[in-house]
């Protein structure tokens, strides 16, 4: 499945209710399942963005709805960014080599 990275932003909404996070996360984690993802990693980070989440979805379709879901709720901005694998990669350069 594709792996996305989603960089999170708190909103002035998710930073004044920052302690029901933990929650948040957990209903986020279930909603991903639920939508035929998986959760590879989240991490409350420091610098410029808050959170740090890691997917994997069977689709960009449902990537990209997932991802409006969950600013919708008002919590977070997000980045989302599509991440390449070590063998995606490798398969990549070989396409690369093949076309010269």
């Amino acid at each position: 499945m594709p792996t996305y990275v989603t960089l999170c932003r708190w909103t002035e909404q998710g930073i004044r209710t920052v302690e029901d996070s933990l929650s948040r996360a957990a209903a986020y984690q279930q909603a991903v399942e639920a939508a035929g993802g998986r959760v590879l990693s989240l991490y409350w980070t420091q610098g410029a963005y808050d959170l740090h989440l890691t997917t994997e979805w069977p689709d960009e379709e449902t990537a990209m709805a997932a991802a409006l879901r969950l600013s919708r709720l008002g919590n977070v901005r997000t980045e989302t960014l599509r991440a390449f694998g070590l063998t995606e990669m490798r398969r990549i350069f070989d396409r690369l080599a093949a076309t010269g």
